[in-house]
């Protein structure tokens, strides 16, 4: 890694700085119990908390052009279980802030809020995300000079616009950004084919998948893996 053309950091959230799906599960629990105070016809059809998750993921083969946006899918999946339960579909919109007030509650790898301190006083730092975390709500906004959701922006990783576009946010080169996140595919790959140098947050020891058909653009691009948040700040 060419440590000194690091000039700025962008950073994936879910699974990087926490685990992802405890708190989506926790949210879909949410959910479901608001359900069954407010729309108990709806909560009933809907066997269990997950049971959404299958309803969103038809959704997806029917709308294509925005699978990339959650925030739509879970809200259309939970209309549509509304006029299914003939209860008022008008509620999607609450329900909706239900399970996100719930996404937002998220608990925090043990490494991560001291790399966030030592990333954020070394570097500008832009949150990239595939997924509906807003730092806001989550509460480390003070981090990050910045966020670009795939949501809000039309297009999710790994499309190296939305890397191009982090930083652009913060006027720094791609060649000298270094993205770091938990998916190979979507995080190191899709951040080494911008053009950023990419650290591969590997805290489960698997095997890198891409060796056969990765083709980096340009060269000289530096890739990295690392076991936990706290090795890549002692690297940097």
């Amino acid at each position: 890694m060419i440590y000194s053309s690091i000039q700025a950091i962008t950073l994936d959230l879910d699974d990087t700085l926490w685990p992802v799906w405890p708190t989506i599960k926790k949210a879909e629990a949410a959910l479901h119990d608001w359900l069954k105070t407010h729309a108990p016809r709806t909560a009933a059809l809907l066997e269990t908390p997950e049971t959404m998750r299958g309803r969103r993921e038809t959704l997806i083969a029917e709308f294509p052009h925005l699978a990339h946006d959650y925030n739509f899918l879970r809200t259309e999946a939970i209309r549509r279980s509304l006029i299914n339960g003939g209860d008022d579909p008008a509620l999607a919109i609450v329900a909706y802030e239900v399970f996100s007030e719930a996404r937002n509650s998220v608990e925090l790898y043990t490494d991560a809020l001291p790399a966030l301190q030592y990333l954020a006083a070394k570097y500008p730092i832009v949150a990239i995300s595939n997924g509906t975390a807003d730092i806001q709500r989550v509460g480390l906004v003070k981090y990050f000079k910045g966020a670009i959701s795939a949501h809000e922006f039309g297009i999710a990783k790994p499309d190296p616009r939305i890397f191009k576009a982090a930083a652009a946010a913060i006027g720094v080169s791609v060649a000298n950004v270094l993205h770091i996140g938990d998916d190979s595919a979507l995080d190191a790959v899709g951040a080494l084919q911008s053009g950023m140098h990419a650290a591969w947050l590997n805290r489960e020891g698997k095997h890198w998948p891409h060796d056969a058909d990765y083709q980096p653009e340009p060269h000289h691009q530096s890739l990295r893996q690392v076991k936990s948040l706290a090795e890549l700040c002692e690297l940097l």
